[in-house]
């Protein structure tokens, strides 16, 4: 079991860092109220600010600012204000058994999925997929919904998901529980063949994506299944996957072929159409926490992940 961080109070301190690429800063700056009218203080990232490339700063700078959020006693929880790319470059040389005895609530999605998933193996701990500060909440269409998502580090409750959120399709029937794990499938698709090769034995596993076409997605579940990820695995979310439009349709399946065609006669439940990723509402959940998929009722089920 992976140790739960503790639940946030009104008051406490949370620390925001830029883990990946460079956050838009006026859409940062406009998320910052949503935090205080949770009553929560905030301590910026050195390296918040920082651009180097397509990086927030060098890999030093954001690795420093992710183990200095941790250590500091005074931050409750950790934030991300955005993705993009970079985050697995330092994956290696992330100080785990700190963080395993600083455990705190840890958010984003995205490329921080690597992290979640790193984190998760090496620390141990219950970490969350949900909005970011510059990407999503500083942004004019940030749901009501997504916003209300955030009351689960303040509260353990369970989640659940069914269609009265939005409209859910079964590819193949049937129930399962198991841990919650995944994330964006690039980084997915990221961890093969490293030491933070995902574990999907037994488990729930989320998969959502941003801008990949469906030959691009085809190619990374065609690459998890040779990898023999799917053989095992308990059950299948399927988050939302946003412009993945064919730019040739006339020569492309559609993305629904697709996952039809890898998970439609599979032997476990799959079920498509969560509002999970890079998408509004963004529904957020915990990963590495209990979680129950049932195809035929088209529900997902999930525990607390604060304590």
């Amino acid at each position: 079991m992976r140790t739960m961080p503790k639940r946030l109070q009104k008051g406490d301190t949370v620390g925001i860092i830029s883990p990946s690429s460079p956050p838009n800063l006026e859409n940062l700056k406009k998320a910052l109220p949503f935090l205080e009218e949770m009553g929560l203080n905030v301590k910026m990232g050195k390296s918040v600010e920082a651009k180097n490339g397509y990086l927030a700063g060098s890999d030093d700078e954001r690795l420093a600012d992710l183990h200095a959020m941790f250590e500091d006693s005074e931050v409750k929880a950790i934030i991300c204000a955005g993705g993009g790319y970079g985050a697995a470059r330092y994956a290696d040389r992330i100080d785990y058994a700190m963080i395993k005895e600083n455990p705190k609530i840890f958010w984003g999605y995205s490329d921080v999925t690597f992290l979640h998933n790193a984190i998760g193996m090496y620390a141990e701990l219950v970490t969350f997929h949900g909005p970011m500060l510059a990407s999503d909440v500083g942004k004019p269409e940030f749901h009501e919904r997504s916003g209300r998502m955030f009351g689960q580090m303040f509260q353990p409750f369970e989640l659940h998901y069914d269609e009265t959120i939005s409209e859910l399709e079964t590819l193949s029937g049937g129930m399962a529980d198991g841990e919650l794990v995944g994330g964006n499938l690039s980084l997915i698709r990221g961890t093969l063949g490293t030491k933070f090769e995902i574990d999907t034995k037994g488990k729930i596993l989320l998969i959502e994506d941003t801008g990949e076409e469906p030959y691009q997605v085809d190619e990374m579940l065609n690459q998890l299944k040779m990898a023999r990820k799917f053989e095992q695995v308990a059950g299948i979310v399927i988050g939302d996957f946003k412009n993945a439009e064919p730019k040739k349709p006339e020569q492309s399946w559609t993305l629904d072929q697709v996952l039809n065609d890898y998970f439609s006669d599979m032997d476990i439940p799959v079920v498509k159409g969560f509002k999970i990723g890079h998408c509004e509402p963004n529904f957020s959940l915990p990963l590495g926490v209990k979680a129950r998929l049932d195809a035929d009722a088209k529900t997902l089920t999930i525990l607390p992940g604060v304590e």
